[in-house]
């Protein structure tokens, strides 16, 4: 199979370069950021050597699809990714920037990350067999690894200094933001992914968890970064879906389990990924944008 050369990092010469994240490069156009998406894939919040061919463009398209439904819900920052409508001297990249890169509204984050799940897996799974409890909120006993909860739950985190995300209490985030926007926040997090998880299902993917991300812009509540992503959520495969289990997915965490079979200490610098797993996993990013946009990139 022949795949499109993957972009590890962008350069360019002419443009402002905001900041580089684990995925993101982030140029600044004064009001306005460009935003585009690598292939650099990261694991443990380290970034591994190799890209993932197509997985910029996966998280780009899909997080357009996603801006599209929502916005009737929450303003979004997004404001195009048509190549030929930016700016000239971004237009002269626009081989690279085609397809994994948009021009967004610049708004100020806020500091805290927007949890949802409506399954109990990953570090949520975790916290529940030690106490009962994600985020202060108790659950019902004796659920299994992967069930269903009866509604979906809000369960905040923020960053430590060390770059690893940490659960809060919606109390804590409260101090944080103040009551009135933290519970806005919540409420829009949860109709969001009441909405996403209704039209994913559809397409034959459950949304287990998510994480948003919010931003003031105009003195208004905006949805921004990326969203419902194969990087952000966790999806799995509804059509083998079976509680007291792990589950396939269409996420990223096929590297995952492929890295706890190696000895390596989850510190940089990370492991070179096999060309099987890489296939693999770049498999997974356009089934997964196959199924929810119907777009299809090779």
């Amino acid at each position: 199979m022949v795949y499109k050369e993957t972009v590890l990092k962008t350069n360019f010469a002419k443009l402002k370069l905001s900041r580089r994240g684990k995925v993101r490069d982030i140029y600044d156009l004064g009001d306005r950021l460009l935003i585009v998406a690598s292939d650099r894939i990261s694991a443990f919040d380290v970034v591994l050597p190799n890209g993932i061919p197509y997985k910029g463009m996966v998280l780009t398209q899909i997080s357009k699809f996603w801006f599209d439904e929502l916005k009737d819900i929450v303003p979004t920052h997004f404001i195009t990714m048509d190549v030929d409508q930016y700016p000239y001297e971004y237009r002269i990249y626009k081989d690279i920037l085609k397809g994994r890169s948009m021009i967004v509204e610049k708004s100020e984050p806020l500091p805290v990350e927007c949890v949802v799940r409506g399954y109990l897996a990953g570090s949520g799974f975790t916290e529940y067999k030690e106490r009962g409890s994600i985020c202060g909120i108790f659950l019902p006993k004796n659920l299994l690894e992967s069930s269903k909860l009866d509604e979906p739950i809000f369960t905040p985190s923020t960053k430590s200094s060390k770059g690893h995300d940490e659960n809060i209490t919606f109390e804590v985030m409260a101090e944080m933001l103040g009551k009135d926007l933290a519970e806005k926040v919540r409420d829009v997090s949860l109709k969001i992914y009441k909405r996403a998880s209704e039209i994913a299902e559809k397409r034959g993917i459950i949304i287990a968890d998510t994480k948003f991300e919010f931003g003031m812009h105009g003195g208004k509540l905006t949805l921004i970064d990326e969203v419902l992503t194969p990087d952000s959520s966790r999806f799995w495969p509804k059509d083998s879906y079976r509680p007291g289990r792990a589950q396939k997915s269409f996420d990223k965490q096929f590297v995952r389990d492929y890295l706890l079979t190696l000895d390596w200490d989850k510190t940089p610098p990370a492991p070179d990924l096999p060309e099987e797993v890489i296939t693999k996993t770049t498999e997974k990013y356009l089934e997964a944008l196959k199924r929810l946009a119907d777009i299809t990139l090779r």
